[in-house]
């Protein structure tokens, strides 16, 4: 189920942060994952997200639980690339067809683990922010467009209504006898066909709130007034030196143990 319930609460360490000093550290810990193809810096990266986690105010099994669909897509990309790239390397197993070689093994746990890497971060500073002071501190400190932070900002509170709508169009396909069962091709078709009944909900209702939106003047050119100042506080700096410290910290790290992979 899709819930943006947060993690932390309002007074928690990482949830009095400024929402573009936490976006800043995703953007320097994605590029420092991003940048290898090898599974030693993400790996380190991935720690120190982890250890990281008590100290804001984060509760790790509630973190866990929030990210078990991530925990899934990583696990799938790694076992995916590993029996289906054809890196080379010597067998390590081999059922009928199918071959595992430890270079397989090797691209398969740099790119789950750089999944983790750089989406971690990006759960939590999406389940530490609160929308308005997302969309505010675009405006403020990214000096981005009122158009496009407001827009931001009704896209992140209808997101909880696609959990619900998710809900609302299962119930009702099984209270007309639509039920797949215990058949997997079934299942798969139903859910198919559910997500593009979701999709198609979702762009009508985009459209019918974007057209709503001009309609009050959103999209006025005339300069606006800020109600709820967003500051860059010396602790959000330090949050930024950290973050470039530890992902300049973990590059290093591989570079001398001769295991980085530039992806250049």
């Amino acid at each position: 189920m899709l819930t943006l319930a947060p993690l932390a609460a309002p007074s928690g360490w990482l949830s009095r942060r400024n929402p573009a000093a936490k976006l800043g550290v995703v953007a320097v810990i994605s590029l420092a994952a991003v940048s290898t193809t090898d599974p030693l810096t993400p790996a380190i990266l991935l720690a120190a997200e982890l250890l990281a986690l008590p100290f804001c105010g984060i509760r790790i099994g509630a973190f866990l639980r929030r990210s078990r669909l991530l925990l899934l897509a990583a696990l799938s990309v790694t076992l995916v690339n590993a029996v289906f790239a054809d890196g080379g390397g010597d067998v390590v197993l081999q059922v009928g067809p199918l071959r595992l070689t430890d270079a397989a093994l090797f691209t398969g746990a740099a790119l789950g683990l750089r999944v983790l890497a750089v989406a971690v971060p990006g759960v939590l500073v999406f389940a530490t922010t609160d929308p308005t002071d997302l969309a505010d501190s675009l405006v403020q400190q990214l000096r981005a467009p009122a158009r496009f932070a407001i827009g931001s900002l009704a896209a992140f509170r209808m997101l909880p209504l696609l959990s619900a709508e998710w809900r609302m169009i299962a119930m009702a396909r099984r209270a007309r006898g639509v039920d797949a069962g215990f058949d997997p091709v079934a299942r798969i078709r139903l859910f198919t066909s559910t997500m593009f009944a979701l999709l198609v909900g979702a762009i009508r209702r985009g459209t019918r709130l974007a057209t709503a939106m001009d309609a009050r003047g959103f999209d006025a050119r005339t300069p606006r007034t800020i109600a709820r100042p967003q500051r860059m506080r010396p602790v959000d700096w330090v949050m930024l030196t950290a973050a470039v410290l530890v992902a300049a910290g973990a590059v290093a790290i591989s570079v001398a143990l001769g295991v980085f992979r530039g992806i250049f």
